[in-house]
């Protein structure tokens, strides 16, 4: 028990930079204690109209520099083997294969061309700007800060209502860059540490660890598919996936293959196929479950991420000497606005010079909007995965000698994660409305569409079951009004009825509320009167919700 706790919590740093080992109770107190200020954060951040995950990292600044908490220092592991599973599973389960795959073609730009860019940009720039820094270690700060976080910019943009197009490109570029950016950094670790590097060889193994995780997520998905779909019982297979992210990564790593990738294509293949399988109460519980786990892990990612300052200082204080503060603070800034800049220059001829050259792409895919555009070459924030890999780094190489620059690659990176969630983050909200993005109306005319269909089909089901004699005409008929009135419900909402109806659907919506609140505590008064027990109460309760939450749909 104590072992696990150890590896997900990070060791705490003693004044003289020794690590104590905590106990169980330390390390319990410490995860409740993070856990009840994610939550107060989160309920503060839209009184300040600041998004969450910013608030939670300034948070986490703070709280690192209050006398008497201890200093410690993220554990690597924590993120890849803990975090990083889940989180890309579920931003992969919401993300919609046919948008993913018709955006395939930008996402590809942004997770593959611009993390391999931006290492080359930031390795140029940090061996030219910071004195006597090698150029081995450079491309290692340029990998560890080239892909983009996967929670950030998706939770913000999704808040403040850009259009889905984004969203999803987006969510697209910090699944798959997550694993361009960790092969990136392999190989330049790996040079680093045997002095040896071959960029043909390294481009196959690129290919091969890429193409291998996917392969290994595909056949995954499949099995667990079958799995799925011989079972009925719901807790199981929600323990099911929760483990499923987890088997996907530590089977790819195993066999050498990109975790990430094989993670991102389980959950995209199994998103895919789940409604074939998943009951109707799995699928509800699921949800609940699954918004519960990726709320507290991204609350704990992001104050862990604030809570790294303290201890990245005193590494600064204790390793590097021949730096001036002034000269440390200028080399992080600029750092972190050649971080920004590549991908401003990188987006905008990326989107537009494909379509410039080729006929097929401009029929295909017409030229964006400027202003979708500008979003996207804004959004690049960096996050934990960032930070892990710097952490990760060994401290010593092949040749017994000190890795280079280590601490300052350390702290670079902290710089560039600060500067792009704060800036960034901040300024975002202001640059969409400046910029007068909303969202463009496409998911609310497919919910329509869908809605319309689903409820003809209904409509026509009922016709065939009173046809055929096997269902009771009057409960048929009772079924067919409250059909007829979703499908009236759905016209009014899309404009297709006129005024008088749709102030007619919100009467109507507004009385059956109230009905349902008054059978609910009706219910409530028969137990407390002792005249049914809590299961059957919460039996009808569950009822009344599910009615409830249609109705407010």
């Amino acid at each position: 028990m104590l072992a696990f706790l150890q590896l997900i919590t990070p060791p705490f740093m003693g004044q003289a930079g020794h690590t104590d080992q905590p106990s169980v109770h330390t390390i319990i107190t410490l995860i409740l204690s993070l856990l009840v200020v994610a939550v107060a954060l989160a309920v503060v951040a839209p009184r300040l109209k600041i998004p969450y995950p910013i608030l939670l990292v300034l948070g986490g600044l703070l709280l690192g520099f209050i006398p008497g908490l201890p200093v410690f220092t993220l554990n690597p592991d924590l993120v890849f083997l803990l975090f990083l599973p889940p989180l890309l599973y579920s931003s992969a389960w919401t993300t919609s294969w046919r948008d993913f795959h018709n955006n395939l073609r930008p996402i590809s730009l942004l997770a593959i061309g611009l993390v391999f860019m931006t290492t080359i940009v930031i390795a140029v720039v940090a061996h030219l700007v910071v004195p006597d820094f090698p150029w081995a270690a450079a491309f290692v700060l340029g990998a560890i800060i080239s892909p983009t976080d996967a929670v950030a910019a998706t939770s913000i943009a999704q808040r403040l209502g850009v259009p889905r197009r984004i969203v999803t490109v987006l969510e697209g570029e910090s699944m798959i860059n997550d694993a361009s950016g960790l092969v990136a950094y392999q190989f330049a670790v790996a040079a680093v540490v045997a002095g040896t590097f071959s960029l043909w060889n390294a481009g196959l193994q690129f290919i091969g660890v890429s193409v291998g995780g996917i392969l290994v997520g595909l056949a995954l998905g499949w099995g667990l598919t079958f799995v799925h779909r011989h079972m009925d019982n719901s807790l199981l297979e929600i323990v099911i996936t929760l483990l499923t992210p987890f088997t996907a990564y530590l089977l790819a790593e195993a066999l050498h293959v990109s975790g990430v990738l094989a993670t991102v294509a389980t959950g995209l293949y199994l998103t895919r196929k789940s409604s074939t399988f998943f009951s109707a109460q799995t699928r509800q519980e699921a949800l609940t479950v699954w918004s519960l786990l990726v709320f507290l892990l991204n609350g704990l990612v992001f104050i862990f991420i604030g809570l790294q300052l303290h201890s990245i200082i005193d590494t600064l204080k204790s390793t590097i000497v021949h730096y001036t503060l002034v000269g440390l603070i200028g080399y992080g800034v600029v750092i972190s606005l050649a971080t920004i800049l590549v991908r401003i220059v990188w987006v905008v001829p990326a989107t537009y010079l494909p379509r410039f050259f080729s006929r097929r792409i401009r029929a295909r895919d017409p030229y964006p909007n400027w202003r979708n555009v500008s979003v996207i070459a804004w959004t690049g924030m960096r996050g934990v995965v960032s930070l892990a890999a710097a952490l990760a780094l060994p401290e010593m190489t092949d040749k017994n000698v000190a890795f280079p620059e280590r601490p300052l690659i350390i702290y670079l990176t902290f710089c560039v994660i600060l500067a792009t969630l704060v800036l960034q983050g901040l300024s975002l909200p202001f640059v969409i409305r400046t910029l007068g993005l909303k969202e463009d109306g496409e998911a609310a005319r497919e919910e329509v569409l869908a809605r319309q269909v689903s409820s003809h089909a209904a409509l026509n089901r009922i016709d065939e079951l009173i046809d055929r004699g096997e269902a009771p005409r009057d409960a048929a008929e009772h079924l067919r009004e409250h059909y007829e009135v979703r499908a009236q419900s759905i016209a009014a909402s899309a404009g297709d009825e006129g005024v008088q109806e749709e102030s007619q659907l919100k009467t109507y919506q507004a009385i059956q509320q109230e009905t349902l609140k008054a059978a609910h505590q009706s219910v409530i008064d028969l137990r407390n009167k002792g005249e049914i027990n809590d299961e059957v109460m919460r039996r009808i309760e569950r009822e009344i919700d599910l009615e409830e939450q249609v109705l407010e749909e």
